[in-house]
């Protein structure tokens, strides 16, 4: 067997470096250079990478004997401009993030419906007050994106008794969604969905999807979430949209611009939920799992799991 040599470039190079060593493979040299002389003379020789989209893109003109690169994150699009190389093949984490984005929208959405906010400030107050609610049972949710995470959301909502809908961009169907439509329908469905859960990925076709006229669709007093990319959302259109009602709450882990600028009015708005860019982590015990399969299939020539379309975008 050839060997490979892997070049860390990760906030987490110690914790890789540690679990890559456990996993054994053969003919793979790791490398986990701190100092700028060492990274730059890993470049030359490494023809694997490994780490974060932006740490991998900023070094990507230095990387002359790049093959193969695997990103941490199932978000690659800042990688996938026309400025960027696009002469060795991708790989993202696609398949681990589902239960992780799943468990995040039904805490918020629960804890939305049942008011616990203003449980927890009532009972600093001593205040025995109870306040009407509506069970999720029996309630449509409509999930932009029908890939793996947004199937764990759909698998979930049909546990609690939802109505599923689904927006893709072929609008094939896709396990645990009643209906799925494709993009052009998109308004005609808005109307029904009490929860709207956008796990869009950044493409040409979804980059400001949700400005003011589409946000005009949605029916009055849905719940919103984004956990897929910033900017599919027109943020001005939806700080206008929750000010008057239109949407009844916003549960946002992404945005245009990250971090949040601390001026941004979504701060301080009481229907708003601010988390910073966390919903699905990536553990790096299930990204070497990942890695080392994609490894083998790499070393034997066939085709890795999760390998990016650089013309689709994802």
């Amino acid at each position: 067997m050839a060997n490979h040599t892997l070049l860390l470039l990760s906030q987490d190079n110690a914790e890789y470096q540690a679990l890559l060593k456990q996993a054994y493979l053969p003919g793979l040299t790791i490398l986990a250079p701190e100092s700028e002389p060492e990274i730059q003379a890993a470049l030359a020789k490494a023809d694997i990478l490994l780490g974060e989209p932006a740490r991998l893109r900023a070094r990507l003109p230095q990387a002359k004997a790049l093959k193969w690169a695997q990103s941490t994150y199932a978000g690659v699009d800042i990688l996938l401009n026309a400025d960027c190389r696009q002469d060795y093949q991708l790989t993202n984490i696609k398949g681990i993030f589902g239960p992780l984005v799943s468990e995040y929208v039904f805490a918020h959405l629960l804890s939305l419906t049942r008011h616990l906010r203003h449980y927890k400030a009532q009972q600093r107050l001593h205040n025995w007050q109870p306040i009407p609610y509506e069970s999720i049972r029996g309630k449509t949710m409509l999930i932009m994106g029908t890939g793996s995470i947004g199937q764990h959301i759909a698998h979930t909502a049909k546990h609690f008794g939802m109505t599923v809908l689904g927006v893709s961009r072929s609008g094939r169907e896709a396990a645990g969604f009643d209906n799925t439509y494709q993009l052009p329908a998109l308004n005609n469905v808005l109307p029904r969905a009490d929860v709207v859960v956008s796990v869009l990925p950044s493409t040409p076709q979804t980059r400001g999807l949700f400005n003011a006229a589409r946000l005009d669709h949605f029916k009055p007093g849905a719940l919103f979430f984004n956990v897929g990319r910033g900017d599919a959302v027109d943020e001005g259109a939806l700080i206008q949209a929750l000010r008057h009602g239109n949407i009844g709450a916003a549960v946002l882990d992404v945005f245009a611009s990250e971090p949040l600028p601390t001026a941004s009015p979504l701060w301080d708005m009481p229907n708003v939920v601010i988390t910073p860019h966390n919903s699905g982590y990536s553990f790096p015990e299930q990204i070497v799992t990942r890695f080392s399969r994609n490894y083998l299939k790499y070393t034997s020539g066939k085709t890795m799991e999760g390998l990016v379309d650089f013309n689709l975008g994802y």
